[in-house]
């Protein structure tokens, strides 16, 4: 069995000391148990339905609006890929 190396508190009302207890006593688990494995449920349903977010809403505000602007075509650029074009699949769009 592993050993457990966090302490977590909770403030419970009389009513919810009782309603958590009642399914402890009957499926023979501690109190703590109970609250555990409710908590890690309710983990690992919050968890897959929450966006993930790599950066704040500004920036990906901004960084999508820069996606959906047409880019500017530069000159030196297009010249270069010029002879890629020529012997691939590149097309001009």
């Amino acid at each position: 069995m592993s050993r457990k190396h966090d302490h977590v508190e909770a403030r419970l009302s009389p009513e919810q000391r009782e309603r958590i207890g009642r399914p402890a006593a009957l499926s023979d688990e501690s109190v703590s148990t109970v609250i555990v494995l409710a908590a890690v449920q309710r983990a690992e349903d919050v968890i897959p339905s929450t966006p993930r977010r790599l950066c704040r809403p500004t920036t990906s505000t901004k960084l999508l609006a820069a996606l959906d602007e047409a880019p500017e075509v530069s000159p030196r650029l297009a010249a270069a890929a010029k002879p890629a074009r020529r012997g691939s699949r590149i097309r001009a769009a």
